[in-house]
């Protein structure tokens, strides 16, 4: 078994490893997203992604990209440890933290057979779904409903008491 460390890897050795991948005919899935606090939807909606196909990347969005898109306070952990923690998980084959508010630049230069998004979204409103169509990648919405949330969560712990 490979460690999640292993499996953290730069875009460029990313394209290569998905090259090699097509060249078997591996089915290759892509999913992404901030995994700021890893909980139960996070683990669900990657299992399901994974299920899409035989080799499943995870783009984890930078500590500036997340502090773009979820304000001050975000994230709670550093990119390297979301990346440690995405890669420790079993349906995870590669990690790869990107800088970009989307991932179009990423399906541009991997080509994955499948897009992977959770359950928040719909095929008419995942923000990829234009290149995903033009590039032929399919489009896949996974995991279980959207009742947990990494905010979600944080607001808990915050009215939780202290002691």
């Amino acid at each position: 078994m490979r460690s999640s460390e292993s499996k953290i890897v730069s875009r460029e050795k990313l394209k290569s490893l998905v090259a090699d991948h097509k060249k078997h005919h591996q089915t290759v899935v892509f999913a992404n997203g901030c995994f700021d606090i890893l909980h139960v939807g996070h683990v669900r909606y990657l299992e399901a992604a994974r299920q899409k196909g035989d080799v499943l990347i995870v783009a984890i969005n930078s500590d500036a990209s997340v502090r773009d898109l979820k304000g001050l306070g975000r994230p709670v952990l550093g990119e390297n440890a979301r990346a440690r923690l995405v890669a420790a998980l079993r349906a995870v084959d590669y990690v790869v933290i990107f800088n970009e508010q989307s991932v179009s630049s990423l399906l541009r230069d991997l080509l994955p057979d499948v897009h992977a998004k959770g359950t928040d979204y719909s095929a008419d409103t995942v923000p990829e779904r234009a290149i995903a169509k033009e590039l032929g990648i399919q489009v896949a919405i996974v995991g279980d409903p959207k009742n947990h949330s990494t905010r979600a969560l944080l607001t808990s712990l915050r009215k939780a008491p202290h002691g």
